[in-house]
């Protein structure tokens, strides 16, 4: 047996274990043989065991899957199409974009009060606004990319829109109360258990329609690893190739980012942590490789910030970075090499 297909094979026995722990750990613990009950539809003796099951645990481990694997999808085609292994999935604004629209929602609240009522504080009225903004900003990226023939520039110009963006927010929680303002720190923390099946259904639709787009460039990518002009002579259009990947891009990170927040560090890691296993640069072999291992580092990040035993649960966010970033840095540093 060859060492990628070892590898290929702990990859999906981790993805296994991390669904299996997301399932059972939490403030109330649930043996493994009744998880698997419950998921056969046999009858178990505590019956709330199996209502946390179906209604909270199995949603928001599903949630965690496409998220994780998303992030993770949309890095790959950033740091591939840029050729930078700094770039992640929010490179081109669209993060700072939903947060404009979620700071524009809450921090005026009290002007808007008065006309949409209660709306303005439910979980729809974020999501929407949050899809709005990475809308706004996906609609100004592609007419930028459809203007200009150098992706750095393109690169340059995402940036600036962060940065224009993230100033704005910052003016808006200047000039906005104190509850509004925790309100929006706390979305800004990310949460991946307060979907329901029906939100998890049209992440799931979301999810597909990016990775269909992403599919589609599988053959292009490899083709602009070894420069533009190279990928231009192979008769690669670049710029519908370029509008694609921001579409894919847009979709997986904008839907992930409506549905729970902003979540730092997966997109970036995971293309990195997954060549340690994988040392190739073919995406179609890539491809599948990094949606295991998105998965998996969010379902593990879940698991931690759900702390096994307590009823307090850390911030999402907070979490990927803290214990993540670090794990990395061994990796690399023991590697002394980034393969890209």
């Amino acid at each position: 047996m060859s060492k990628s297909v070892l590898n290929h094979f702990l990859l999906f026995l981790l993805l296994s274990l991390g669904i299996l722990l997301s399932l059972s750990l939490g403030s109330v613990s649930i043996p493994i043989k009744d998880i698997f009950k419950s998921l056969a539809g046999l009858r178990i003796e505590n019956s709330t065991w199996d209502y946390i099951i179906v209604n909270y645990r199995l949603p928001k481990t599903i949630t965690a899957i496409l998220i994780g694997s998303g992030l993770a999808v949309s890095g790959l085609l950033m740091q591939t199409l840029f050729r930078n292994p700094l770039a992640g999935p929010y490179v081109l604004g669209l993060s700072s974009g939903a947060s404009l629209g979620v700071a524009f929602l809450i921090m005026g609240a009290s002007l808007l009060s008065g006309i949409l009522g209660d709306f303005i504080f439910s979980k729809w009225a974020i999501i929407l606004a949050a899809s709005g903004g990475s809308i706004l900003v996906m609609l100004a990226v592609l007419s930028t990319a459809q203007r200009v023939k150098d992706t750095m520039t393109l690169l340059i110009i995402g940036l600036m829109v962060a940065s224009l963006t993230s100033a704005i927010v910052s003016v808006l929680a200047y000039f906005s109360n104190s509850d509004d303002l925790q309100l929006y720190i706390f979305w800004s923390f990310g949460s991946l258990g307060n979907l329901s099946w029906q939100e998890v259904g049209i992440l799931a639709s979301c999810w597909l329609i990016g990775l269909g787009f992403a599919i589609f460039c599988l053959k292009n990518l490899n083709a602009l690893l070894l420069g533009e002009n190279y990928a231009k002579s192979m008769g690669v259009q670049l710029k519908r190739n370029r509008v694609f990947i921001i579409i894919s891009t847009s979709i997986l990170a904008g839907s992930a980012t409506a549905f729970a927040g902003p979540i730092a560090f997966v997109g970036l890691a995971v293309p990195h942590l997954v060549r340690q296993l994988i040392p190739t640069n073919d995406h179609r072999v890539l491809l599948p490789s990094i949606i295991i291992g998105g998965a998996i580092l969010m379902l593990l990040c879940d698991v931690i910030a759900q702390l096994p035993g307590s009823e307090n649960t850390l911030p999402i966010n907070a979490v990927t970075s803290i214990f993540g970033a670090p794990v990395v840095i061994w990796l690399l540093l023991r590697k002394r090499k980034l393969n890209f």
